[in-house]
């Protein structure tokens, strides 16, 4: 288990008002990030931008107020799409960006994610450097050398134009009906504009936040809603976005649910068939066995990430390969984007689809699913549930009963205290037997 005091597995995380989601924790993370980010000799600026949570003004400003303290710039992006962030820091040259987001959690969380200059996460280096100035006394830079902060009024324009640039240019959706799901968040006034920019016909859901309607009953957490109107509607497809817009899901149009790991094998199938996909595939521990399976049958290579779209980007740059994700839509397309991006994954599944000749329904059944049981068991704290001998024990147990023919996955939340289990095999009422099995030796273990 990481030794980070705040940070988890995606930038840090909470109940907002609860320690470390408060405006004192921020006003003092932006003065220790801009310790960690500045570069002597140089004008220093970070980029901020947010999701459309009501607390993400505050944390704004108090985040807003630490950067200058430390003497550095501030560019206010509003509300923005947590990869157009990554994407905006890289052009604008800025120190690094932050994000102000929970993700896919509800509006009384908030969280913080940081970009490098490069558009990338961080690594733990970092991470540990930031922290390492949070444990110091906050003290104001000289008063001529405080930050200043301005407003950046272009920035959804732009983010828009780099989506369009990552699908060549002959790429249009002319008679193509797509029904998007926006989640009340920060994709609501984007992703609409490029989808009718390239020509489909867009039908919109969860595009009118209200700052405490981020992801209810809608997104890729919540597809019931997308489910329906994509049927109803008689759209070729749905596409779903969480909060912050990293993931993207799919909904074929019998409202069917293509989830990521569908998604991942769709791409690098018709990217295989192209040539274009440079070297294999990185899924994570959580992928689903017949992902590998069928990319294996076509002769694709696949290696498994520790659960996080900023692992699988690790490996993806350790092998030189270009594509990557994760069952939930994170998925990361390195010759497109630094990070992972709802928009860009979505348009390059439609790529797909444009050169496939097929639709959405046809290229997904290239693949079969394994029965996957995932039972999350909410914790007082975080621990490593593979530290304790009694679920170690279980787990020996039910992996013997499994055999080659599964596989079993115990592991902390990076972003809740929660321990996930998971059990995967060819018989869906083993599985779910044995994930019940596992999940009440993790209760007891931690009552």
């Amino acid at each position: 288990m990481s030794a980070r005091k705040y940070f988890g597995t995606d930038g840090i995380r909470g109940r907002v008002g609860e320690s470390p989601i408060t405006p004192e924790f921020m006003l003092k993370l932006g003065w220790a990030a801009g310790q960690a980010f500045k570069r002597e000799g140089q004008r220093n600026s970070v980029l901020i931008g947010k999701d459309t949570r009501l607390s993400g003004y505050m944390f704004e400003s108090a985040l807003e107020a630490g950067l200058s303290a430390a003497g550095v710039d501030v560019k206010l992006l509003g509300p923005m799409p947590t990869p157009a962030i990554a994407y905006l820091t890289r052009t604008f040259r800025a120190s690094a960006g932050i994000v102000i987001s929970a993700s896919h959690n509800p509006h009384h969380d908030n969280g913080i994610k940081f970009f490098s200059a490069q558009g990338t996460k961080l690594d733990d280096k970092l991470e540990a450097e930031i922290e390492s100035w949070l444990d110091k006394p906050l003290v104001v830079c000289d008063s001529k050398e405080l930050g200043k902060a301005s407003r950046i009024d272009d920035a959804p324009g732009r983010y828009v134009e780099f989506c369009k640039s990552t699908v060549p240019n002959e790429f249009v959706l002319d008679g193509m009906h797509v029904m998007l799901d926006c989640a009340h968040g920060a994709t609501y006034h984007v992703a609409p504009q490029v989808f009718r920019e390239l020509g489909a016909k867009v039908s919109v859901i969860g595009a009118s936040p209200d700052g405490l309607n981020i992801n209810l009953n809608v997104g890729s957490t919540s597809l019931d809603a997308l489910k329906h109107f994509v049927v109803e509607k008689g759209a070729d497809l749905g596409i779903a976005f969480d909060g912050d817009g990293d993931r993207v899901l799919m909904v074929d149009r019998d409202g069917s649910e293509v989830d990521g790991d569908e998604l991942l094998y769709i791409i690098a199938s018709q990217r295989f068939a192209e040539d274009r996909l440079k070297g294999g595939v990185v899924g994570t521990l959580m992928t689903n066995l017949g992902v590998e399976l069928a990319l294996k049958e076509q002769g694709i290579e696949f290696e498994r990430a520790k659960v996080g779209d900023r692992y699988v980007m690790e490996r993806l740059i350790a092998r030189d390969w270009v594509l990557g994700g994760e069952g939930s839509g994170h998925m990361v397309i390195r010759d497109c984007t630094s990070t992972g991006d709802g928009i860009v994954s979505a348009l390059q599944a439609l790529l797909a689809i444009r050169r496939s000749g097929k639709t959405l329904a046809d290229l997904r059944q290239g693949m079969s699913k394994l029965p996957q049981i995932m039972i999350n068991v909410r914790v007082g704290e975080r621990f490593d549930p593979l530290s304790r001998d009694d679920i170690v024990a279980a787990v020996r147990e039910a992996e013997a009963r499994l055999g080659s023919e599964g596989r079993i996955l115990l592991r902390a939340s990076g972003t809740e205290p929660l321990i996930r289990v998971m059990a995967e095999g060819q018989d869906a009422g083993q599985i779910a037997h044995i994930a019940r099995e596992l999940a009440d030796v993790v209760e007891r273990s931690t009552g």
